[in-house]
């Protein structure tokens, strides 16, 4: 797979895919957060952590620039996402589960930009889909670990697995030269659908069990 970073339409690519994932994660994080009635300080903390946490961990582990740090737009956008969403609560009524629409959202986009973040690094196929898998998940972990809750995704339906499945149709459809654009829209679509599609049917792995 011929991906490097000095092609400038997969930089910009992964820019776009990055920053509607940072978005909406953070807006999760806000709606999480906020029913443990935390104040605007700690909802904003929370938002940041989801939004840009499992994008920081990729990018260490690939020994590669954070990229928050490299390029300040995703921080802006993870405190401007929080924020708005912070008062936008206060005016509408939010429901208890409101966080699971953009959370999927953010799972869908995380999981195809760190999948295309890792591919450009160098890193072989399979590493670069579960690469896809913690940018897309971890976010969340670190949100509910500092809500004093067990992660959504060790206990939810469907979550990692379908980021695991979409990240490796997205390199399924780049091996069979498609764009990155169109590749990245049906993987990403199919993640998010795939996860609502879970809640909605209460759709599980088996669960781990033993006999005494």
């Amino acid at each position: 797979m011929n991906l490097t970073q000095t092609d400038a339409t997969l930089l910009q690519s992964l820019y776009w895919i990055t920053l509607l994932a940072v978005v909406v994660s953070s807006a999760s994080g806000v709606l999480k957060a906020g029913y443990k009635r935390f104040d605007l300080f700690g909802v904003v903390i929370i938002a940041i952590t989801t939004g840009l946490g499992g994008g920081s961990l990729r990018d260490m582990l690939l020994d590669r620039p954070v990229f928050w740090v490299a390029d300040q737009s995703y921080f802006i956008a993870s405190l401007a996402s929080a924020v708005i969403i912070f008062f936008l609560a206060r005016v509408r009524r939010i429901t208890a589960d409101a966080f699971l629409v953009p959370d999927a959202a953010g799972l869908a986009a995380f999981g195809v930009a760190g999948t295309l973040a890792a591919l450009m690094a160098g890193a072989p196929w399979l590493v670069a889909s579960f690469m896809g898998v913690m940018t897309g998940t971890m976010g969340g972990v670190f949100r509910d670990v500092l809500s004093d809750e067990p992660p959504l995704v060790f206990q939810s339906t469907l979550y990692a697995t379908v980021c695991w499945a979409g990240s490796l149709l997205f390199i399924l459809l780049l091996e069979a030269g498609m764009g990155v654009t169109p590749a990245a829209l049906l993987a990403g679509c199919g993640i998010f659908v795939a996860r609502l599609l879970a809640i909605r049917y209460n759709l599980t792995l088996p669960r781990f069990t033993h006999h005494d």
